[in-house]
């Protein structure tokens, strides 16, 4: 009898940490995709139709045993990279995630031949 209350007790404690588990994922998920209606929000803070509609199609992919990167895949060849907050980092977007970069270092340069043109 006392083995039998302990399995159960295991179980029940294993399906709460997995149910857990599909909740964070999900919050994550939900804070890094955009709202194609409101454009400014995650479809975690958006209470449009295309929001709600995202959030159970998320679910149902966790569901089916999918997991973050395969959602991500399937949302952004359905509307575009566009969706999701932070794109992968491929050749096409390379120039976005280096511009901030490239920016700093020419006005950099630009300053510093400014002011070693004046010191003569």
């Amino acid at each position: 009898m006392k083995n039998n209350f302990l399995i159960i007790l295991i179980c029940l404690f294993s399906f709460e940490l997995s149910a857990n588990e599909n909740i964070s994922l999900e919050t994550k998920i939900f804070k890094n995709l955009r709202c194609i209606i409101c454009q400014g929000q995650s479809i975690a803070e958006s209470n449009s139709d295309f929001a709600q509609t995202i959030k159970i199609v998320v679910r149902d992919k966790i569901g089916q045993g999918e997991n973050e990167k395969e959602i991500y895949e399937f949302l952004s060849e359905k509307y575009g990279e566009w969706i999701i907050y932070r794109p992968k980092f491929n050749f096409v977007n390379s120039f976005l995630w280096f511009s901030p970069y490239i920016v700093l270092l020419l006005g950099g340069l630009l300053i510093f031949k400014y002011f070693r043109k004046r010191k003569q």
